[in-house]
């Protein structure tokens, strides 16, 4: 896996398992659609409860295999201290323009953790300083086209604009989950308890991806939304695809 790679889809998440745990189905589909993809991690996630930066690098490590990405960079910016600046605009540039994708994905700006909330908007902010010639002209990277943003919907309170059929894609998906153990449930584990490593919690992953997979008739979904209008070159053809839903 090299990170000296242009990418067609990039991810950019707070912590090492947000990207896994929000659209790691829609990653691996793109890949399998011929797509090159990676993540960009703004922390090493060193303020979780469990494990430690160290075990949890190597873990981000073992799920992008899984998910089969092209690139995996982390940012080591201060987790629990993702602020909207200009440190974290530049270092979210310099990653754009290393990959100069297509396509981002990034959290929701309502989403309830704050890192989550403020790499929304960094993310937004970023792409926009990336397509300025003169911004951060000193690193020697040249200006990118700004790339498609789309935001992962954790908020129930956001109708996503699409939902991506990840169907086939939903066991790998928890692979690549199951990849990040140390933060998870497991009996042998001695570590305190937190929300994420509870017993429950990855079923529950499970559920939502059947959740909004049963809004356009499939099996398993990811949900999405976009503040941007769409360019929609066939309406017809968009509104007819085969809908097993009842409205």
């Amino acid at each position: 896996m090299t990170e000296q790679t242009q990418l067609d889809v990039l991810a950019i998440f707070s912590h090492p398992d947000d990207a896994e745990l929000t659209m790691a189905g829609t990653l691996i589909k793109l890949k399998a659609l011929g797509h090159r993809t990676g993540i960009v991690d703004l922390t090493r996630g060193e303020m979780g409860t469990r494990g430690t930066p160290e075990i949890r690098a190597k873990e981000a490590l073992d799920a992008a295999r899984v998910m089969g990405l092209d690139a995996r960079l982390n940012l080591e910016l201060p987790d629990g201290h993702i602020t909207l600046n200009e440190q974290s605009r530049q270092s979210v540039v310099r990653a754009l323009r290393k990959y100069r994708p297509a396509v981002l994905f990034t959290s929701h700006w309502d989403d309830p953790h704050p890192d989550h909330a403020a790499t929304a908007r960094i993310v937004r902010e970023a792409a926009r300083l990336a397509t300025m010639r003169r911004y951060d002209e000193a690193a020697g990277a040249d200006a990118i086209k700004m790339p498609a943003i789309a935001h992962a919907v954790y908020s129930r309170l956001i109708l996503p604009s699409f939902i991506v059929d990840v169907s086939e894609f939903a066991e790998q998906k928890m692979e690549a989950i199951h990849a990040h153990a140390s933060q998870f449930y497991s009996p042998e584990s001695k570590e305190p308890a937190t929300r994420i490593a509870e017993k429950g919690f990855l079923k529950q992953i499970e559920d939502r991806m059947r959740y909004y997979g049963s809004l356009i008739g499939v099996e398993a979904g990811e949900p999405f939304y976009v503040r941007e209008a769409l360019n929609v070159d066939d309406p017809v053809a968009l509104l007819t695809r085969p809908m097993n839903i009842y409205s």
